[in-house]
């Protein structure tokens, strides 16, 4: 349902968007990245109902939020005043914000207190807190705390960090977690600016998906030490992230580094290499980065994504470092949603796609840019595979890339089908229209649509007066509403060729079917994808869970091609998958290790799914190994596998 303002002033639509009246001539990058476009205030302002939102940004908004918080560990509590700055409509007279598991204490405005009530609670939602308000433009200070078990946030003791001296805490926010640590209008569509005091033990720094106003902080009292931040570009809320540990800096470039505890450092700074390439060829691409720096902070492995494209600081797992660089593709993706995403920014979560469909196209442009066309139809090849399999698992309704999410987990669109089939969907517009006036296209609909939230319904309108330009042949070749509104695949879809998996496929064959030796010295040649490619080979009519190999013929592979002790986590991965579902036996040990060595749901919830679909031998080591790992996995994770294998008792 569509909320639509007629009639509002220039100060009101631009605070609508989260933007100052001096962010409408120009949005500077901090730390020296350029000016972003300007943005103008478009004559009418469309709000687009967030069905995972208790908030109602047609009547009440927030665009700036001011935190003054303490961590306090001991307790796993982050605690103090959420200071947030609203626009009204006349006569509004309250706000409605997204709360999950906070403990309110007070709220008051710049004048003295306000009334409010908190309501009840929905499923996944949280309860919305409802403020009274006596203006049409001012601040709500918020006195609140956050509880020990707050979705968002990992508080982890020394002992499940690299260092193992210092504890760490992180936040994961997206899809609506955000509103387990602030009170605030947690969707995406309603944008906001920050700025932060984080109070943090001295041992420790503090880091925020912002400009560092004070690297080195400053002190906060007897053994503790301050911290200040400021994103004046406003962004969902989302992305507003903060981590907090033994941290220290390494230089990558110009304005590109890594930040990770001391020891994992140097690792990480020979593992990133390309990041300020990587960044040239994608403002070569789709014009200027405007986030001023582009840092990366290597996290402890309990984080549960590959990565988090929080703005100026992109959240990574430590499982990318593989001593190799062969797993940098995962970079891009996240630098890649500085533009899509972070800058054009789905409205609701129904509309993922135009997130991650728009970030792994934009992402394999980046890595043929940085690697070669070679590599980056490699990763094509193997983004088909996972998106064939996806649109064989699921309901053809979620194959759609325009979800209908009500009253679900916004997490139940996070599949193949947003990031693959979207990224196929304008793979197919560009090979119709051409790769440079595709390019033009794109380019433009990021600088008209910056600091916007996006509906699909909104893209196809973009896209047929920008690059349509009412040609109906076009029109009908690119059957678009059969991409975005009907399941599975339409027939102008075309499949990846990548003539570097010819060999692999042959080794396979070989290995697979005829029962050959393992092709020790082909493997030693392959790259990471062609090993991934291998692993991933099934017999024609294979199905899901069947054996296809011997006790002889694993045990054959595991010792030629060391692959129970590979250090790559995605050709690790893929082995683990193929040992357990033959119930290998050698290959329980590291299977172990690796569920409680890291807690990337990519990896841990296909694995535990695998091992239940095993029958008791698999549940007694699913049941076993997870009442070890559980403790050790962030909510994303957990609530994953909970499903599946049950909370230990």
């Amino acid at each position: 349902m569509a909320f639509k303002l007629a009639s509002v002033s220039t100060l009101a639509l631009t605070a609508a968007l989260g933007l100052t009246m001096a962010a409408c001539t120009t949005m500077p990058g901090s730390g020296g990245a350029g000016t972003a476009p300007a943005v103008q205030a478009p004559a009418q302002v469309q709000w687009v109902r967030d069905v995972h939102s208790h908030a109602r940004p047609e009547i009440a908004r927030v665009h700036h939020v001011d935190l003054n918080l303490k961590a306090d560990f001991d307790r796993r509590m982050l605690a103090g005043t959420a200071s947030l700055s609203v626009t009204a409509e006349p006569g509004a007279g309250e706000i409605i914000l997204d709360i999950r598991d906070l403990d309110i204490h007070g709220v008051r405005s710049d004048d003295g207190p306000l009334d409010y009530t908190i309501g009840d609670e929905s499923p996944f939602l949280g309860k919305p807190l409802i403020i009274a308000i006596p203006f049409t433009e001012g601040r709500i200070h918020i006195d609140y705390s956050t509880r020990p078990d707050a979705a968002a946030l990992q508080w982890l003791t020394p002992e499940q960090t690299a260092g193992g001296e210092q504890p760490y805490l992180f936040s994961q926010g997206q899809a609506i977690l955000t509103r387990t640590w602030i009170p605030t209008q947690d969707s995406p569509g309603i944008r906001q600016s920050y700025s932060a005091r984080i109070v943090v033990p001295e041992a420790l720094k503090a880091v925020m998906s912002a400009e560092m106003l004070t690297p080195e902080g400053e002190p906060a009292g007897p053994g503790e030490r301050a911290y200040r931040f400021r994103l004046d570009n406003p962004v969902p809320p989302y992305l507003i992230a903060i981590g907090v540990g033994d941290i220290a800096f390494a230089s990558l470039g110009e304005r590109t580094g890594v930040y990770t505890e001391p020891s994992m450092l140097e690792a990480a700074r020979a593992e990133f290499p390309a990041v300020e390439a990587m960044v040239e060829e994608a403002e070569a691409l789709y014009g200027p980065y405007l986030w001023g720096r582009y840092d990366l902070l290597v996290l402890p492995p309990s984080f549960p994504f590959g990565g988090m494209e929080n703005p100026r600081l992109t959240f990574a797992t430590p499982t990318i470092v593989a001593g190799d660089q062969s797993l940098v593709a995962l970079v891009a993706h996240e630098l890649a949603h500085s533009w899509s995403g972070n800058l054009v920014t789905n409205a609701t979560w129904d509309d993922f796609w135009l997130n991650e469909g728009f970030t792994v196209y934009f992402e394999n442009r980046i890595m043929e840019a940085v690697y070669g066309r070679d590599r980056a139809m490699q990763e094509q090849v193997l983004g088909w595979e996972e998106l064939q399999g996806t649109l064989a698992d699921l309901p053809p309704a979620d194959t759609r890339l325009k979800l209908e999410l009500a009253g679900r987990d916004p997490d139940d669109g996070m599949t193949s089908i947003a990031y693959e089939k979207g990224a196929f969907f304008l793979r197919t517009i560009e090979r119709i229209v051409g790769r440079d006036r595709f390019d033009a296209w794109l380019k433009g609909y990021f600088e008209r649509n910056a600091y916007r939230p996006m509906t699909t319904a909104m893209f196809l309108e973009d896209i047929r007066t920008h690059l349509i330009r009412g040609d109906a042949a076009l029109e009908e070749a690119l059957m678009m509403d059969a991409w975005v509104y009907q399941p599975g695949l339409p027939s102008n879809a075309m499949a990846p060729v990548s003539q570097a998996f010819d060999p692999v496929d042959a080794a396979a064959q070989s290995v697979f079917v005829e029962g050959g030796a393992p092709p020790q010295s082909l493997w030693q040649g392959w790259n990471t994808q062609q090993r991934q490619r291998f692993l991933a080979w099934r017999p024609e009519g294979h199905q899901a869970g069947q054996d296809w190999l011997s006790e002889a013929q694993l045990k054959a592979l595991d010792e030629t091609l060391g692959l129970s002790v590979e250090g790559n986590s995605e050709v690790l991965f893929a082995w683990l998958q193929i040992a357990m579902t033959h119930r290998y036996e050698p290959a329980v040990a590291p299977t172990e290790a690796f569920l409680t060595g890291m807690g990337r749901r990519k990896f841990v919830l296909p694995l535990f799914q695998t091992l239940w679909g095993e029958g008791e031998w698999g549940r007694t080591l699913a049941r076993r190994i997870y009442a070890e790992a559980r403790p050790l996995y962030h909510p994303v994770t957990s609530n994953s596998v909970d499903a599946v294998v049950g909370v230990p008792d």
